[in-house]
Protein backbone atom coordinates (compact mmCIF):
# COMPACT_ATOMS: atom_id res chain seq x y z
CA UNK A 1 0.00 0.00 0.00
CA UNK A 2 2.66 2.54 0.60
CA UNK A 3 4.88 1.53 -2.49
CA UNK A 4 1.73 2.22 -4.76
CA UNK A 5 0.70 5.73 -2.98
CA UNK A 6 4.67 6.56 -3.28
CA UNK A 7 4.29 5.71 -7.01
CA UNK A 8 0.68 7.55 -7.53
CA UNK A 9 2.38 10.89 -5.90
CA UNK A 10 5.35 10.26 -7.76
CA UNK A 11 3.37 10.15 -11.18
CA UNK A 12 1.21 13.24 -10.29
CA UNK A 13 3.64 15.39 -9.11
CA UNK A 14 5.54 14.55 -12.07
CA UNK A 15 2.76 15.02 -14.11
CA UNK A 16 2.03 18.45 -12.43
CA UNK A 17 5.33 19.88 -13.23
CA UNK A 18 5.64 20.65 -17.07
CA UNK A 19 8.62 22.38 -18.99
CA UNK A 20 6.49 25.45 -20.28
CA UNK A 21 3.53 25.53 -21.36
CA UNK A 22 2.25 27.43 -24.32
CA UNK A 23 -0.46 29.60 -24.97
CA UNK A 24 -1.48 27.62 -28.00
CA UNK A 25 -1.95 24.14 -25.86
CA UNK A 26 -3.49 26.05 -23.02
CA UNK A 27 -6.32 27.34 -25.66
CA UNK A 28 -6.64 23.89 -27.15
CA UNK A 29 -7.59 22.71 -23.76
CA UNK A 30 -10.08 25.16 -23.31
CA UNK A 31 -8.06 27.77 -20.79
CA UNK A 32 -7.04 31.10 -20.76
CA UNK A 33 -3.93 32.12 -22.16
CA UNK A 34 -1.00 32.85 -19.99
CA UNK A 35 0.34 36.66 -19.30
CA UNK A 36 2.85 37.63 -21.32
CA UNK A 37 6.49 37.30 -19.78
CA UNK A 38 8.61 40.13 -19.37
CA UNK A 39 12.24 39.00 -21.16
CA UNK A 40 13.74 42.27 -20.89
CA UNK A 41 14.88 44.92 -17.96
CA UNK A 42 13.12 48.07 -18.68
CA UNK A 43 15.16 51.00 -19.13
CA UNK A 44 14.95 54.09 -17.43
CA UNK A 45 13.06 57.26 -18.89
CA UNK A 46 15.75 59.29 -18.43
CA UNK A 47 18.16 56.98 -20.54
CA UNK A 48 15.67 57.22 -22.77
CA UNK A 49 15.53 60.84 -23.22
CA UNK A 50 17.64 62.25 -26.16
CA UNK A 51 20.27 64.73 -24.91
CA UNK A 52 19.79 66.44 -28.45
CA UNK A 53 16.73 66.75 -30.43
CA UNK A 54 16.80 64.79 -33.70
CA UNK A 55 16.62 66.33 -37.35
CA UNK A 56 13.89 67.59 -38.97
CA UNK A 57 12.17 65.09 -41.17
CA UNK A 58 13.38 65.50 -45.12
CA UNK A 59 10.34 67.17 -47.21
CA UNK A 60 12.17 69.92 -49.22
CA UNK A 61 14.33 68.02 -51.32
CA UNK A 62 16.21 66.24 -49.49
CA UNK A 63 17.03 62.60 -50.82
CA UNK A 64 18.86 60.35 -48.77
CA UNK A 65 19.58 57.38 -51.23
CA UNK A 66 21.12 59.22 -54.20
CA UNK A 67 20.54 62.34 -56.20
CA UNK A 68 16.78 63.95 -56.97
CA UNK A 69 15.19 62.37 -60.57
CA UNK A 70 13.33 63.75 -62.65
CA UNK A 71 11.09 60.83 -64.50
CA UNK A 72 8.59 61.34 -67.44
CA UNK A 73 6.29 58.76 -65.75
CA UNK A 74 5.97 56.93 -62.30
CA UNK A 75 3.80 54.08 -61.44
CA UNK A 76 3.52 51.26 -60.24
CA UNK A 77 5.37 48.01 -61.00
CA UNK A 78 1.97 46.26 -62.05
CA UNK A 79 1.15 48.70 -64.30
CA UNK A 80 1.01 47.58 -67.87
CA UNK A 81 4.15 49.35 -69.84
CA UNK A 82 6.45 49.21 -66.65
CA UNK A 83 5.50 45.23 -66.04
CA UNK A 84 6.90 45.15 -69.88
CA UNK A 85 10.28 47.21 -69.37
CA UNK A 86 10.85 45.17 -66.51
CA UNK A 87 10.07 42.28 -67.55
CA UNK A 88 12.73 43.14 -71.02
CA UNK A 89 14.98 44.08 -68.29
CA UNK A 90 14.39 40.45 -66.79
CA UNK A 91 13.70 42.44 -63.40
CA UNK A 92 11.32 40.94 -60.83
CA UNK A 93 10.20 43.48 -57.97
CA UNK A 94 7.06 43.79 -55.49
CA UNK A 95 3.83 44.52 -57.91
CA UNK A 96 3.04 47.85 -55.93
CA UNK A 97 6.59 49.15 -55.95
CA UNK A 98 6.61 52.50 -57.37
CA UNK A 99 8.63 52.50 -60.65
CA UNK A 100 10.16 55.81 -62.26
CA UNK A 101 10.78 56.01 -66.12
CA UNK A 102 13.09 57.80 -68.31
CA UNK A 103 14.39 59.43 -65.56
CA UNK A 104 17.64 61.60 -65.01
CA UNK A 105 19.28 63.33 -61.81
CA UNK A 106 18.41 66.84 -61.10
CA UNK A 107 21.75 68.83 -59.85
CA UNK A 108 21.16 71.69 -57.67
CA UNK A 109 18.12 71.82 -55.92
CA UNK A 110 15.99 75.39 -56.32
CA UNK A 111 19.28 76.57 -58.66
CA UNK A 112 18.27 78.05 -61.72
CA UNK A 113 18.27 75.67 -64.64
CA UNK A 114 17.46 72.35 -62.45
CA UNK A 115 13.51 72.69 -62.93
CA UNK A 116 11.51 69.12 -63.43
CA UNK A 117 8.48 69.37 -65.88
CA UNK A 118 7.57 66.03 -64.75
CA UNK A 119 7.54 63.99 -61.65
CA UNK A 120 10.55 64.78 -58.74
CA UNK A 121 11.02 61.49 -57.21
CA UNK A 122 13.44 60.25 -54.88
CA UNK A 123 14.54 56.50 -55.61
CA UNK A 124 16.23 53.56 -53.98
CA UNK A 125 17.46 51.76 -56.91
CA UNK A 126 18.39 54.27 -59.80
CA UNK A 127 21.06 51.26 -61.10
CA UNK A 128 19.38 50.56 -65.02
CA UNK A 129 21.20 53.96 -66.52
CA UNK A 130 17.92 56.16 -66.32
CA UNK A 131 15.33 53.68 -68.08
CA UNK A 132 13.84 53.21 -65.24
CA UNK A 133 14.20 53.78 -61.22
CA UNK A 134 12.73 51.40 -58.74
CA UNK A 135 11.40 52.34 -54.92
CA UNK A 136 10.83 55.61 -56.07
CA UNK A 137 8.84 58.20 -53.85
CA UNK A 138 7.40 61.36 -54.93
CA UNK A 139 8.64 64.75 -53.33
CA UNK A 140 7.81 68.53 -53.40
CA UNK A 141 10.68 70.78 -54.42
Amino acid sequence: MKFSYAVATLVAAAASVQAHETNAERLARGLSPLRPRRMYTPSHVSEAKRATPSGSPGGSGNCNTGPIQCCNQVSKANDSVISAILGLLDLVIDPEAMVGVQCSPLSGVGVGGSSCSATPVCCENNSQGGLISIGCIPIIL
